[in-house]
């Protein structure tokens, strides 16, 4: 089994500019059922995506694809013409958040946003909208979700997945890429990989991913990466203090970092002493969760906490 995306998901593009087209163009060379596109000054046109299979050879699957999605004007008539029920936002920043917002309204019950840049005040509008929606929102400002050989939606480079035992949550878009490398390496494989992004206003956190990951007949661990900046990675410890079955390991970047300087992301930054990284190790220390002192160490920080 999986988490939020499968071989059944049915995905929606949102913003089909130079950025948002290649990735449709990797995510269908992968095996993800692309369906519709929106694009309000092309509706009624079809794009053609067409090449080589990223998973040539695999029984089943195609050495060539050959995929024509129809583009329609709203995410209303893209759900109801196709059903898709998954979408990813490749929509500039400054119409992101209303971008998001038009799928939440449809609705569509996955929502993926990767768009960076995103104001946070528009943000907090498109948070307060969504929340009584049936929907779930990934992002902003992250690197997508991948179930290994079933279904890419984003940015992640889908040839370092391996089906496997372990989930994976993390704030960082390359420090996710290095643990899937080190879990393929290793053996262990993904049961699904998770980008949350790093911005301050965001949808799915730490604990939403854990508890999924916690009820997941198939992943048997998880890796969580965090950084500076917040609070989401303490409360993290203290769900997997008092709910998780499954052994943890986790890496938190940011060590160095010198306060009142934002690092990478939006939301990595130490303000008012709160947000450190030796706070965040020691909370999830204490929850039991065994830590990797470098992002070599992802990997087998993950088989230690196996057992």
């Amino acid at each position: 089994m999986s988490i939020l995306v499968s071989n059944e998901t049915r995905l929606l593009v949102q913003g089909l500019g130079r950025t948002g087209r290649f990735h449709a163009d990797r995510s269908i060379a992968y095996g993800t059922n692309v369906v519709a596109a929106v694009h309000p000054s092309r509706a009624g046109e079809v794009e053609v995506f067409e090449g080589d299979s990223d998973r040539s050879g695999v029984p089943g699957r195609p050495d060539r694809f050959r995929v024509e999605v129809p583009i329609f004007r709203t995410v209303v008539e893209a759900v109801g013409a196709t059903g898709a029920d998954a979408s990813v936002v490749f929509v500039p920043p400054p119409a992101a958040a209303d971008a998001i917002m038009e799928a939440a309204a449809a609705p569509v019950p996955l929502i993926v946003a990767i768009t960076e840049g995103i104001p946070v005040a528009d943000m907090v509008v498109a948070n307060r909208y969504i929340a009584d929606k049936p929907v779930r929102l990934v992002g902003p400002n992250c690197p997508g979700v991948i179930t290994p050989r079933e279904c890419r939606i984003g940015i992640m480079p889908g040839y370092i997945h391996q089906p496997g035992r372990i989930g994976v949550v993390s704030r960082s878009g390359t420090l996710t890429y290095e643990a899937v490398y080190q879990l393929t390496r290793l053996g262990l494989g993904q049961t699904t990989a998770v980008g949350i992004g790093g911005d301050p206003v965001n949808g799915t956190n730490f604990v939403d991913v854990l508890r999924l990951f916690n009820d997941d007949p198939a992943t048997e661990g998880v890796i969580m990466i965090g950084e500076i900046g917040g609070t989401a990675e303490e409360d993290a410890a203290a769900f997997v203090a008092k709910e998780m079955r499954k052994p943890v390991a986790a890496f938190i970047a940011g060590t160095s970092a010198p306060a009142g300087k934002r690092m990478g992301h939006a939301g990595a930054i130490i303000s008012g002493g709160k947000g450190t990284a030796a706070a965040k190790i020691a909370a999830l220390e204490e929850a039991g969760i065994t830590i990797a002192p470098t992002p070599t160490d992802m990997g087998t920080a993950m088989l230690s906490a196996l057992g």
